[in-house]
């Protein structure tokens, strides 16, 4: 009986300890994966904060399982440029604002890559000072297409990433 209630003891002890979100000079970096019309990948982020609640970073995601189009009663598959994405992004870490716990933390932004201009919306929670889970979504405010064709709607269209949060 000792051992369970040390141990619930301690799991309590490392929750309060964990904090989503400290500020200034803190460093996330998330890894998840990426969910959306056309196929499945994996998606990378990094947060660098620098303020109370703003942070700024970057994206990256890799299409794995991207379908394949038919044209012309052929099939094309896409190529490693149609599958990949890269955006730099910007965080309001809110959070604290609206009276989350501190293992946890809610953060809007917009984010500015090589497909489009979007906005997107995440959210963390730590189990410990250095390890949770997140989920995000994202949609595309305005989209310029760099990737023309039949596979230019890839990666520039609503997505939804779950998977790690790490404190760096």
């Amino acid at each position: 009986m000792r051992k369970i209630i040390f141990g619930a003891l301690m799991f309590v002890f490392v929750q309060l300890n964990a904090q989503a979100y400290k500020g200034k000079e803190d460093i996330k970096m998330q890894i998840g994966a990426l969910i959306q019309n056309g196929g499945t990948g994996i998606v990378v982020t990094n947060d660098y904060g620098i303020g109370e609640n703003m942070s700024f970073g970057f994206v990256a995601s890799y299409m794995l399982n991207a379908e394949k189009a038919m044209v012309l009663n052929e099939s094309i598959k896409p190529e490693f440029k149609d599958r990949v994405d890269v955006k730099i992004r910007f965080n309001a870490n809110i959070g604290n604002v609206i009276g989350l716990e501190d293992n946890m933390d809610v953060y809007p932004g917009l984010n500015l890559g090589t497909r489009n201009f979007g906005g997107h919306l995440g959210f963390r929670y730590f189990f410990t000072d250095g390890f949770g889970v997140y989920a995000e979504s994202a949609i595309p405010i305005a989209k310029y297409d760099t990737t023309p064709g039949v596979f230019g709607d890839y990666n520039n269209q609503f997505t939804f990433h779950i998977g790690t949060s790490f404190n760096l």
